[in-house]
């Protein structure tokens, strides 16, 4: 694709969570610090919400993979589980055996007693949840019932969770009042401001590879951060269409006229005025790339 023409090594804004690409942005640094706190304190529930693409999975896998060794951890991505299949995906994610053929009570002492032993060589035991929003409501009591478990000093059960605001409208519910109160460090991640998008957008090519002078002129960053609203996931969609354009062009610099013509082919953006016409210049182009492409893959297939 535009990787050769822009000397880098791989895709500087995909969307898939990398954490070699982890910024330390104010917001997710202060995240970090707040989890990291209530970790060390014992605390049974941690909560991190965060609109849509604000990079709450890449602060759920940066925690993960900077969580100390004192800490046993157990990690749920999908957790639209019924109470039943979060027991045994958690008994399951902590390496419990034998897991065939037992009843529900027969599962709970397996996991007390291996929580048990964990707490007696020393390790605490987190249970990191990604997409808590989506955690069916007569789950939220198996997890509590978790957090029951606990030694005179601490509990034998941590449980972090990471969601989008509807997490906060669910927990806000008197029937889940019990799981709320114990709620006692949370954090909200928010969008990015224009420094900070400027800054973001330049880390993550530099990540990725590049060595040269800006890309992106400063007209770019300023529709980078209009379109995209301060959110990164969004941002790296623009930037990514932009790069793409501006390399169908034989160009090597991304001007504001490229953002636009990015952000009108994106969902959840402001729209331009001009939008059919670089909707169209945008097709163009990227038919002419797959063409090129196509042409070119028997003699490159050739080659090798």
């Amino acid at each position: 694709m535009y990787l050769y023409h822009f000397g880098m090594r791989e895709l500087p804004f995909s969307l898939t969570p990398n954490t070699n690409f982890y910024f330390g942005l104010p917001s997710h640094n202060e995240a970090m610090q707040v989890l990291m706190t209530a970790l060390k304190t014992g605390e049974g529930f941690i909560k991190v919400t965060g609109e849509v693409g604000t990079g709450k999975t890449l602060l759920c896998r940066k925690l993960l993979n900077e969580m100390p060794d004192a800490f046993e951890v157990a990690y749920l991505p999908n957790p639209c589980l019924s109470p039943e299949e979060i027991r045994y995906a958690f008994a399951s994610e902590l390496g419990i055996k034998g897991l065939t053929r037992i009843n529900q009570q027969q599962l709970s002492q397996k996991i007390q007693l291996k929580l048990v032993e964990l707490n007696q060589q020393g390790k605490g035991v987190v249970l990191v949840i990604d997409e808590a929003q989506t955690i069916p409501w007569e789950s939220f009591e198996a997890l509590r019932l978790f957090t029951n478990l606990e030694t005179e000093s601490r509990k034998l059960v941590q449980v972090v969770l990471f969601g989008q605001p509807e997490l906060d409208e669910m927990l806000a519910s008197e029937r889940l009042r019990q799981l709320r109160q114990r709620i006692t460090f949370s954090y909200k991640l928010r969008s990015l401001n224009i420094d900070e998008m400027n800054a973001y957008v330049k880390h993550r090519m530099v990540m990725a590879g590049y060595q040269g002078a800006n890309v992106f002129t400063p007209n770019a960053l300023k529709a980078v951060f209009k379109y995209s609203t301060g959110v990164p996931r969004l941002a790296n969609i623009i930037c990514h269409k932009a790069l793409m354009l501006t390399y169908g062009e034989g160009d090597h610099s991304v001007d504001k006229k490229h953002i636009v013509a990015a952000a009108n082919d994106t969902d959840g953006v402001i729209k331009s005025s001009r939008r059919n016409v670089w909707l169209l210049v945008f097709s163009v182009l990227l038919s002419c790339i797959a063409a090129v492409a196509i042409w070119q893959a028997p003699y490159l297939q050739g080659a090798n």
